[in-house]
């Protein structure tokens, strides 16, 4: 058996070299979503394409990076040499949805295949029918953006400038796509060094031998906790409010069996696909099993190739967690994957109820805004808003974040303010949004802001607008998401939750996003709790009265 010293050393390298590519991406890109929401992922595989290692990023964007991986290389039919690297973004093979842009470059030591660096990065504009590619009618995939296929971006160390060329003519903003594409160039070309040096040092024997050491330590550790869960089979549904063409609920439903250390997911019973940008690709689906058995076993588990050693999945080819192209898929990646993992998580709630929270808002809300300026150039900006964290046993949940598959950070206003014709005028914390409970879910957001420039087209991806996040154990659901445009006259307008409008000189854009539900009769909740979200105006007085059944004396 190898030295567990060694191992940990190698398997440290490795996971620092997948962080630090993470950090020349975010460094050397143009676009503020990746600069300053940090809407990118990084990780490493070894030479017959296993994950050996990931930094902490974007579950829906890690989750998939496996499968995106496997079907790249059956892909493409060209060798892939030294100093080469690929370029994708088609969700059927990548695993997400289009404005995430997959680059995998190999790793080589003199003609021997070591491994690969991969790395996925967000793009605000991949073209399409509307500025940030994320249109909430869109009925199929050709109206998302440009659909690029395995090929070539980088051959023996030099751009292809066709291909280059072939994607920039394809998208708003060119320059910016351009610096992001040659950010991701250079996180791959410091993943494959910071690689060599680790085999440079141990020698690479060593470093495969350790591979080998690391994945069968994360498939011992994470069989021993599935083995932990209570035994049997458990089922869940939820819904996503409206498939963006359609104004009709569609069902997810889940069926999770624990068996020994092994546990299986069945999807029979999800709604077939819909004609509306939610449905989700396997990969999406993958991501969100992955995340959450993480969560309910042991994040401090090194995520690998191992880990997926126990999980058996089945999701029925044309249903919406499995759709056949050329079905839309744009919001599956940002909406339906965040259902996904309330439905798992609702289903496991009955096996281990101290290791799951309520549900969380529930959504990303997704906003695309995109315009001319005075010049004539074009803009665009996207960006995703927090929401509140569903209420945990023992905790309550967060306000103001993003939760489960999205990993982003939030976009400072300063930076908007400075590169787009937009000022803001409320960004605050959303009074009473929480679910209450004996720990109360997270407070959602109040985000506006006025359009300063020309017409502009604006995009919505959201949902929980209608139905409430949910609580557990009694908990209280928190409250549902809203999004509005005030006109100068002063008229209102409420926008469903997925929409593409255009929006006029000095109108003012507001969402307000859903809270978190509540975990346990509220009846239960500590007073002093009660008093300090009194004290920090997270409630009113009238909502303590009405959920808590008490009322306080403030001093």
């Amino acid at each position: 058996m190898m030295d567990p010293i060694t191992v940990e050393v190698i398997r440290g390298g490795l996971v620092y070299a997948a962080e630090e590519m993470g950090i020349v991406l975010r460094k050397t890109a143009y676009s503020h979503n990746i600069k300053e929401r940090m809407d990118h992922s990084c990780a490493i595989f070894d030479g017959r394409g296993r994950l050996v290692a990931q930094a902490e990023h974007i579950p829906v964007h890690l989750g998939s990076m496996s499968i995106a991986l496997k079907n790249c290389l059956r892909e493409i039919d060209f060798p892939l040499n030294k100093g080469d690297m690929v370029v994708f973004n088609d969700p059927y093979i990548s695993g997400t949805h289009l404005p995430d842009i997959t680059l995998i470059a190999p790793i080589y030591e003199g003609e021997r295949l070591l491994g690969y660096v991969v790395n996925k990065a967000h793009h605000s504009d991949v073209g399409g029918k509307t500025p940030g590619s994320l249109p909430g009618d869109a009925s199929e995939i050709y109206q998302e953006g440009i659909i690029i296929p395995p090929v070539k971006l980088v051959e023996r160390g030099e751009i292809v400038r066709d291909v280059l060329k072939l994607i920039l003519s394809n998208v708003r903003t060119p320059k910016i796509r351009m610096g992001d594409l040659r950010a991701q160039i250079a996180a791959n070309l410091l993943g494959i060094r910071r690689f060599r040096e680790i085999t440079g040092k141990f020698g690479v024997n060593v470093v495969n031998e350790a591979i080998e050491s690391l994945l069968d330590y994360s498939e011992r550790r994470i069989r021993k906790k599935i083995s932990e869960i209570k035994e049997g089979t458990y089922e869940a549904e939820d819904y996503l409010e409206s498939t963006g063409v359609e104004d009709k609920p569609v069902k997810l439903k889940v069926r999770v069996q624990v068996k020994g250390d092994e546990i299986s997911f069945d999807y029979t019973g999800t709604d077939p696909q819909v004609n509306g940008p939610v449905n989700a690709v396997f990969g999406v689906t993958l991501a969100g099993i992955y995340y959450v058995l993480m969560c309910v076993t042991d994040p401090t588990i090194p995520m690998n190739d191992g880990c997926f050693r126990p999980v058996s999945v089945n999701v029925p080819r044309g249903c919406v967690l499995n759709p056949i192209r050329p079905a839309p898929v744009g919001g599956g990646n940002v909406e339906t994957s965040q259902r996904n993992v309330d439905v798992l998580f609702k289903a496991l709630s009955e096996a281990i109820p101290h290791k799951v929270c309520a549900a969380g808002q529930g959504t990303m809300n997704n906003v695309c805004v995109g315009g001319r300026d005075a010049s004539g150039k074009q803009w665009v900006f996207y960006e995703t808003i927090g929401g509140g964290y569903g209420g945990r046993y023992g905790l309550d949940g967060v306000d103001g974040v993003q939760v489960h598959m999205t990993n982003t950070m939030n976009t400072p206003i300063e930076a908007i303010e400075a590169s787009y014709p937009i000022l803001f005028l409320r960004y605050e914390l959303r009074k009473d949004s929480c679910g209450a409970g004996r720990w109360r879910g997270g407070c959602g957001i109040i985000r506006s802001w006025k359009l300063l420039g020309e017409r502009a087209s604006l995009s919505l991806m959201a949902e929980r607008h209608k139905m409430a996040p949910w609580g557990l154990f009694g908990g209280k659901p928190g409250a549902t998401g809203k999004a509005l445009i005030v006109k100068s006259d002063g008229r209102r307008i409420e926008l469903p939750s997925k929409c593409t409008i255009t929006m006029e000189r000095g109108d003012v854009f507001m969402i307000m996003t859903p809270g978190g539900g509540g975990y346990g009769d509220p009846r239960e909740r500590d007073k002093g709790s009660i008093l300090r979200d009194l004290e920090n105006e997270l409630i009113s007085e009238e909502k303590a009265i009405e959920d808590y059944g008490i009322r306080l004396q403030r001093s």
